[in-house]
């Protein structure tokens, strides 16, 4: 009877191990159903463009459907507070950008959450820098003779944004450094401030390559400069912000994927690890540089660095002009 009893014990211990791997893997497996990923921002822009390309790539390393979901308004707070609301499952996530992410607290009275704190940076996917365009009413040619024609005109032209976003932090940088006076006119959205600029009523604009290239090559709008660091192999003829007096007027915007604070760490690596491991693809990088963006990878730490230096650089920012209030 001992013997049996010992044996029938050992039977079960084994019974359990061989199991246990399994019973683990049906707690922690993830994703189990879609995913979605909510931008504050609407269609056609960049970060609509980028998450677009990306979440086929997304949806096939994780074998779930990633469906992109647009939630503009607020000046971003109606898709962050989807997300805020959201269970912490992993499966709805905010698409966004640095600096746009970190200084809407700054400039919008009605965002409560912190960016830093409420949030977990969870992977980047990729990095864009900004042009400027001026609507060809304007007769300028060069970033030189767009400020003096605007020094010539004090607040005549306007300037058009999507509320909260890059293009209107480096709109001001521009205009502090050049000493210039343009109205403000703040959209829901880029490329509503796009539309307006082809009908003649907005006269300088700063936005994704990927959106404005196409109209500046049909003539329907002129490009005058480059915010990167150095000129863009896609568009060699036009020159830096650095390269035309404005060594202050440099940016590049990074995108990716955060979370609610309170992910599963588990979650979070499963997700970086599978964008790390889409953005090796050879067709996805091909989609981002046919869109002027370039593949950037990084864990959840370094994003989480790149963050906290970018809310830094940016509020100092905001804090030293108006920002359109």
């Amino acid at each position: 009877m001992l013997a049996r009893r010992i044996l029938l014990t050992a039977a079960a211990t084994i019974g359990l191990a061989a199991a246990a791997p399994g019973l683990a893997q049906a707690q922690t497996a993830y994703p189990t159903k879609p995913i979605r990923l909510i931008l504050a921002y609407t269609a056609g822009s960049p970060n609509d463009a980028v998450a677009r390309v990306f979440a086929p790539f997304l949806s096939a390393e994780l074998g779930q459907p990633v469906v992109v979901e647009n939630r503009p308004g607020g000046g971003t707070t109606v898709g962050v507070n989807a997300v805020m609301q959201a269970d912490l499952d992993g499966t709805t996530l905010l698409f966004s950008n640095s600096p746009s992410h970190l200084i809407a607290p700054l400039i919008n009275d009605t965002f409560v959450h912190d960016p830093l704190k409420d949030f977990v940076p969870i992977a980047t996917v990729g990095a864009s820098s900004n042009v400027v365009v001026i609507s060809t009413q304007v007769p300028a040619k060069t970033v030189q003779e767009f400020v003096a024609y605007a020094k010539a005109n004090p607040g005549k032209l306007n300037f058009g944004y999507g509320q909260g976003t890059q293009p209107q932090l480096v709109g001001e940088l521009f205009k502090m450094a050049a000493g210039i006076d343009i109205v403000n006119v703040p959209y829901k959205g880029g490329m509503q401030a796009v539309t307006d600029m082809l009908g003649g009523h907005i006269h300088i604009n700063i936005g994704a390559a990927a959106t404005l290239l196409p109209l500046h090559r049909a003539g329907k709008i002129r490009m005058i400069g480059y915010t990167g660091a150095k000129r863009s192999p896609q568009m060699p003829d036009i020159p830096t912000m650095v390269e035309s007096g404005y060594p202050s007027v440099i940016s590049t915007t990074y995108y990716g994927l955060l979370g609610r604070a309170g992910l599963p760490a588990e979650i979070v690596e499963r997700l970086n690890a599978a964008t790390a491991q889409a953005l090796k693809k050879p067709e996805l990088q091909a989609a981002l540089a046919a869109i002027q963006f370039e593949p950037v990878t990084m864990s959840s730490t370094e994003m989480a660095a790149l963050f906290a230096a970018e809310s830094k650089r940016w509020s100092a920012v905001v804090k030293t002009t108006d920002f359109g209030r």
